[in-house]
């Protein structure tokens, strides 16, 4: 019998897996809301198709003995376990499956690393326009292995599959040409950077969440400035808001940015894909600069930094992800650093997936996607992050935190500051 093809892990999964934690999983949290409902059989099979179209995502890390100097995925050609399950319908049965998201990864031994639960009737907190009971798609990603982004994509070909309708993505927006930036004024990255200031966490360990839907932000026509940029000023104003209530230090903030240069066809490359850029504001840009200005400055550092060639984690840790020493080595050294380096850690992260491409439209008694949110990991020391997409002329927000920074109770006084601060970047120049 032929054994399966390996392939090393990646740069960022490998970073992953050595700092891997039971209490905070490193999970990503997708949730799309379809107003009819799926025939469960017919979704099952739409989706094991799409996993065998799509077949980078059927892996599982290979076993090797402690010594090995590289951690390995083995492509298998059918899932190892039933990827789809469908819980109850009930009360609580989306609340139940948010949960189990943000606290239960799927194991890293069993292709494929992501599990879909479809929560029938699902009450979809008022994101659906008739206000009525529909159906949920929960995913949950192991992010040592995937990205939101990546797992949208199969999930389009299973809305494919399934439907049998055109699910190929939107043209992306087309924008001018703009002249090359040279490098804006930031605040030294030598500086530690602001932490979210701690609420009123609880004694549970691990990852709360909130979920909201805005309106869209206005952008006035020929603003220098995109929509994401919007976003990563509210956010930047958001922290210093919350900061500044509760009497922590003035530092500059800095926020952390994936970047996916992808496309978005079915050639797109399946796994975690985007890379981290730092996004800083110095604390006087927040108290004091008009906002026509912070938004044009927020502008410019963007775009340089989307401009820039930079491996997706840095420098750092493609030498820590050299061959040069058994992963067993490196990943104790990789975690030592990791906490030396936690007073340099950016403080929150925006991931703003932006207009989602696809319709996502499962045919006609299911429909097509009317709310759907991503969320991304939030363990310490950042412990707090933003996740945007737009959809059906909605923005769609989670909130993520790690419960031993901030409980339930911070979770909607952020949001309330986040809808306050992006409201206000919608001033005409």
């Amino acid at each position: 019998m032929t054994a399966p093809p390996r392939i090393p892990f990646p740069v960022v999964d490998e970073v992953s897996r050595h700092c891997l934690q039971e209490a905070e999983p490193e999970t990503v949290h997708i949730e799309v809301h379809l107003p009819g409902h799926l025939d469960h059989g017919r979704l099952r099979k739409a989706f094991t198709e799409a996993l065998r179209r799509h077949p980078r995502i059927l892996m599982r890390e290979a076993p090797g003995p402690w010594y090995r100097r590289r951690y390995e995925w083995e492509l298998t050609d059918e899932p190892d376990v039933e990827a789809v399950r469908f819980p109850p319908p009930g009360r609580d049965s989306l609340e139940g499956a948010r949960g189990r998201s943000l606290s239960q990864a799927p194991p890293l031994t069993a292709s494929p690393p992501v599990r879909l639960e479809v929560v029938d009737d699902a009450v979809p907190d008022g994101a659906v326009a008739d206000g009525g009971r529909g159906t949920a798609l929960v995913l949950t990603v192991n992010h040592t292995a995937l990205d939101g982004p990546a797992c949208l994509r199969v999930l389009a070909t299973a809305a494919e599959v399934y439907g049998g309708r055109d699910n190929a993505p939107a043209a992306p927006p087309v924008r001018p040409a703009e002249p090359p930036q040279g490098p804006p004024d930031v605040p030294s990255p030598w500086a530690p950077p602001a932490r979210v200031a701690p609420g009123t966490p609880g004694r549970t360990p691990g990852n709360g969440q909130l979920l909201t839907e805005l309106p869209l932000p206005h952008r006035p026509k020929g603003s220098p400035y995109t929509v994401n940029d919007q976003l990563m000023v509210a956010t930047a104003l958001t922290v210093a808001h919350w900061n500044r209530e509760r009497g922590a230090a003035r530092r500059p903030l800095r926020i952390t940015m994936p970047v996916d240069d992808r496309p978005r066809d079915t050639a797109m490359p399946i796994g975690n894909g985007t890379r981290l850029v730092d996004v800083s504001f110095a604390p006087d840009e927040l108290d004091s600069v008009p906002l026509p200005e912070l938004l044009r400055r927020t502008a410019l550092r963007t775009r340089a930094l989307k401009s820039l060639p930079r491996p997706q984690l840095g420098h750092g840790a493609a030498l820590l992800t050299a061959p040069w020493a058994p992963v067993a080595c490196r990943a104790a050294l990789t975690r030592a650093l990791r906490r030396a380096a936690a007073p340099w850690t950016s403080t929150t992260l925006l991931s703003n997936i932006g207009r989602i491409p696809y319709p996502l439209d499962f045919g006609e008694e299911a429909g097509r996607a009317q709310a759907v949110w991503f969320s991304a990991p939030a363990r310490m020391p950042r412990g707090l992050t933003f996740t945007t997409a737009s959809t059906a002329g909605r923005l769609h927000l989670a909130l993520r935190w790690s419960r031993t920074l901030l409980g339930p109770g911070d979770g909607a006084q952020l949001r309330d500051l986040f809808a306050h601060h992006l409201h206000t970047t919608e001033a005409t120049p």
